[in-house]
């Protein structure tokens, strides 16, 4: 998509602070300085987010997750790592590109916040009836 910022970094249009890249995804520093490490994995192909990508490059996608959060825990000191994905505007989906948010973490860093579970106001419906409604086999 010709207006899409990550399809601008991800054919090489628009400069970034690359960490990692392969034909199928690109791993950059977020610009937002929100937190120290703040790293984005998009993939290179425009798809809106999870549920539309297709396989090859989610698997792809995803590889260069678990590589460069093994490189900030095996190499940058780090001991642990939050990842995090919104899907759909529904769920706080903010810009409409597949991307992955890499946060690296400290034990005690004070970013309780981060990586938190969202507050869950308790499920409505029978936990047999979802099951019955959402199962695959």
């Amino acid at each position: 998509m010709k207006d899409c910022i990550f399809c601008k970094i991800g054919s090489g249009a628009q400069p970034c602070m690359k960490v990692c890249e392969d034909e199928y995804a690109i791993a950059f520093m977020d610009i937002a300085k929100d937190v120290d490490g703040h790293i984005l994995v998009i993939s290179k192909k425009h798809y809106k987010n999870i549920l539309d990508c297709d396989c090859e490059t989610l698997s792809a996608t995803i590889n260069m997750v678990k590589l460069v959060s093994n490189h900030l825990v095996d190499n940058c000191g780090y001991d642990g790592v939050d990842i995090m994905s919104a899907n759909d505007e529904s769920a706080g989906q903010s810009l409409p590109h597949f991307h992955i948010h890499i946060i690296p973490r400290y034990y005690n860093d004070g970013l309780g916040g981060v990586g938190e579970w969202p507050h869950f106001t308790g499920a409505k419906q029978d936990l047999g009836t979802m099951y019955e409604r959402i199962r695959m086999v």
